[in-house]
Parts: C-alpha cells; sequence; structure tokens
C-alpha cells in the first residue's frame, strides 16, 4: 500500500534530510587517498547523533554500519572496514537519517583523486540519469515514466542498469511501497500523485548489468568486477516539479574547497 504524506510529514522528512546532506558534505571533505572507511563511518555517525538524528541503516536488518560504502566494483551495500582509499578508486556512500519519526536516504559517489576518463564519464552520466528521473517525478505521469528516463540515458551512453536493486517509497520506514525500479517502459506502472515520497537511485555499471552478492550477506558486486556508480535524493511528487528534499550541494562544497 502506498503511503502518501501531508505537508506536516514532509516537512519533517525535509529535516531529516537536511541533517543528512549536511552528513554527506562531512564526509566528502575527507575522501581521499589514505583514509578508511571506517573512519568515514565514525564521522557520519557522530555528526547525526549530534545533530539530533539517528543513522537509518545502523542495525537495519542486522546491518552493523551508518553508511553503505561501495567501493569500485562493488554497487552498493558495502560494508566499512580497514579498507585504505587509493587515488583512482571511486567510492558510493549511501546514507540514512530518521528523526521526527522520519526516514530520508541519498546517495553519492565520489573520485578519489584523478579516475580513468570512462570512469569519469560513469559518474557523470549516473548523476545526470538521476536529475533526468526526476523530471519526470510530476503528479500525472507514471512509475515507468521516471525508470525508463534512467535507463534510455545510461544505455545511450553505453553503460547497463541494475535491475535486481530498486528505488523505493521513503517516510515512517526506510522502504515503503512503491519500488522505483531504474529501468522500464514510459507510461507504466503507479500513476503518480501529489505527497508520494520516494527515494531515486540509479544504479548503473561499466560493463555488465549482472551482479552478484558476497559471502557476508550484504555487499553487492558486479559479476564482471567493473566499477559501478549510485546516485540518490530523497523526493516529493508535485504538481509540475519534483521537490528535491536531500541536496548534494554540501557535497560539492565541500570537493570544490578540497
Amino acid at each position: 500500500m502506498i503511503l502518501y504524506k501531508t505537508e506536516e510529514d514532509i516537512e519533517l522528512i525535509r529535516q531529516s534530510a537536511l541533517i543528512l546532506s549536511k552528513a554527506h558534505g562531512e564526509i566528502a571533505r575527507l575522501i581521499k587517498p589514505g583514509i578508511t572507511t571506517l573512519q568515514l563511518d565514525k564521522v557520519a555517525e557522530e555528526f547525526i547523533r549530534d545533530n539530533g538524528g539517528k543513522p537509518s541503516f545502523k542495525n537495519y536488518n542486522g546491518f552493523p554500519y551508518s553508511l553503505c560504502i561501495s567501493v569500485n566494483s562493488v554497487v552498493v551495500h558495502g560494508m566499512p572496514s580497514n579498507y585504505t582509499l587509493n587515488e583512482g578508486d571511486i567510492i558510493s556512500v549511501d546514507c540514512g537519517v530518521y528523526k521526527n519519526g522520519f526516514h530520508s536516504d541519498c546517495a553519492y559517489t565520489h573520485a578519489v583523486g584523478e579516475v580513468s576518463p570512462e570512469v569519469h564519464k560513469l559518474l557523470a552520466v549516473t548523476k545526470e540519469s538521476l536529475y533526468l528521473a526526476l523530471e519526470k517525478a510530476v503528479a500525472g505521469n507514471r512509475l515507468g515514466d521516471v525508470s525508463f528516463a534512467v535507463q534510455e540515458y545510461a544505455e545511450k551512453n553505453g553503460f547497463t542498469v541494475v535491475r535486481e536493486l530498486v528505488g523505493h517509497g521513503i517516510g515512517r520506514n526506510l522502504h515503503e511501497a512503491p519500488e522505483v525500479p531504474n529501468y522500464g517502459r514510459r507510461g507504466q506502472g503507479v500513476k503518480l500523485q501529489n505527497g508520494l515520497v520516494i527515494a531515486v537511485e540509479p544504479m548503473v555499471n561499466l560493463g555488465s548489468r549482472h551482479i552478484v552478492q558476497e559471502d557476508d550477506g550484504w555487499t553487492i558486486r558486479t559479476k564482471d568486477n567493473k566499477p559501478s556508480a549510485h546516485f540518490e535524493h530523497t523526493i516529493v511528487v508535485r504538481k509540475d516539479k519534483a521537490e528535491i528534499l536531500t541536496t548534494f550541494d554540501y557535497i560539492e562544497e565541500a570537493i570544490k574547497r578540497s
């Protein structure tokens, strides 16, 4: 069942999303060769708790960390560890915040130092596909319009879209109906209505679209071990233009300064 949000609910999600966006900015300042992914996780958790929120992912279905940190060929759900970032890595940081009874969810894939031109293009296209999808997230359109926008743009640029993992509704629960795939057909699926809050999250691979799960039960990696990128915003469907509740502004400001 799809739960549409009131304006009061949306205001509370917006507050959660602000803490989340600022936490992403704090992490972005630290992403450089030599730091461990566990150190990033610690900074994120402290920042979120210091600002009155709770990390949505910590202990969710037994996940032991505040961040999902997915490096290089890991698509999503990578676990923070003593792995030290190296020049040329890419790192997806996925984080959620719970505050005032509501969750928000956001992801960004960073380049660590200089990356190859094809990987740079992968990151750019994945991020662009997110914003193209959000242009379709307006009342009266269908969910398939959002999904198709990601797929069409990614594939047109020579990349592939992960099909087994999806975006989702979000609110009092981290994952709610409807599922938001990154592939689909225009004009198909649920009709979008004002007040629908969803997390849209393209996951795009450099090589094959196929994925495998590692033995830890969480980490999802590309089957061919080629890089994967992931960007995500929490948004509200509106009449004329989607309202984006999370923001990459804090991340991009931190990147500019580093």
